[in-house]
This record gives C-alpha cells, sequence and structure tokens, in this order.
C-alpha cells in the first residue's frame, strides 16, 4: 500500500509540475494572442494550458511506471524521456480536442497537436533533469555521512595491496 502512495504522490507532482510549466506556456499564448494586461482571456488559456499539463504528467507519470519503473533516473536516456513525453502531451491533447471540437478545425488541431507533442517533449526532459539533479544532491548528502566514517587501517592495506 505505501509503494501505490509513493507512485500516486509522484504522479501527481509530476502533473503539478507539467501544469506549472505549460500554465506558464499558455499565459505567453495569451499574451500574444490578446496583448499585454491581465484579463480573464489570458487567465482562461493560461489554465487551460495548466489542466492540460497536468493531465499530461500524471498520465505521463503512469505510462513511465509501467514502461520504465524499474529503472533509475541515471539509467534513463534523455532522448527516450523526451520521446514519451512527445508521446503523452500528444495523446492526452488530441483526447482532449476530440471531446472538445469537431473535424472542422484540422489545421489548427495539427498546429496545437504538434505543440503539445513539443511542450511534451520539453516537459518530460525538464522532469528527467530536476530528477537527477534532486537525486544527485541526495548522493552528495549521503557521501558525506560515507565520508566521515572513513576507511579503517586494514581497509587501507588492503585497498594499497590490491
Amino acid at each position: 500500500m505505501k509503494k501505490w502512495l509513493r507512485r500516486i504522490r509522484g504522479a501527481v507532482g509530476m502533473g503539478l509540475t507539467w501544469a506549472a510549466a505549460w500554465f506558464g506556456f499558455g499565459a505567453v499564448i495569451g499574451l500574444v494572442f490578446f496583448g499585454v494586461g491581465v484579463n480573464a482571456e489570458l487567465f482562461a488559456d493560461a489554465l487551460v494550458f495548466a489542466v492540460i499539463g497536468f493531465i499530461g504528467g500524471t498520465t505521463f507519470s503512469g505510462v513511465l511506471g509501467l514502461t520504465e519503473g524499474r529503472r533509475r533516473f541515471d539509467e534513463l536516456s534523455l532522448p527516450r524521456f523526451a520521446a514519451w513525453g512527445a508521446a503523452g502531451g500528444l495523446l492526452v491533447t488530441m483526447l482532449l480536442l476530440m471531446l472538445s471540437t469537431g473535424a472542422a478545425y484540422a489545421p489548427p488541431t495539427a498546429l496545437i497537436l504538434g505543440v503539445a507533442a513539443l511542450l511534451g517533449a520539453a516537459s518530460a526532459a525538464g522532469s528527467l533533469a530536476l530528477a537527477r539533479r534532486a537525486d544527485d544532491k541526495e548522493l552528495l548528502e549521503h557521501g558525506a555521512d560515507v565520508a566521515d566514517i572513513g576507511l579503517t587501517e586494514e581497509e587501507k592495506r588492503e585497498l594499497l595491496a590490491g
């Protein structure tokens, strides 16, 4: 049970991380289309992107857990991680577009899907970079404890003799 709670917490954390990044991107898109200033359209665009990012991030976390669950972050390749993120962003956005619009919006839909795939890949790559950075800090913190312990005299002799 504890393992599942940890995975759910990780998926929600991944979703919130992606939501924050996608919210920022949505705000930039809103500024481009609606101009400078805080208005309802800007916030609504940013919020839509944040919701899509949250769903994409949690879905990505679940798929990653199923496909790459036994590997550590340092064993995962950045291109493969980004490809999973692009697929996640693309599929979630495609599903949401199918639920909300008709086939009459094909050209903008292709653009939206392309942007979603790029956002998914960038979000996944950023997530892996953050995870590796946090993992490195943990190793450094634990390494300080090991350095304090040091080698015994016999271990030093074995090391020098080998």
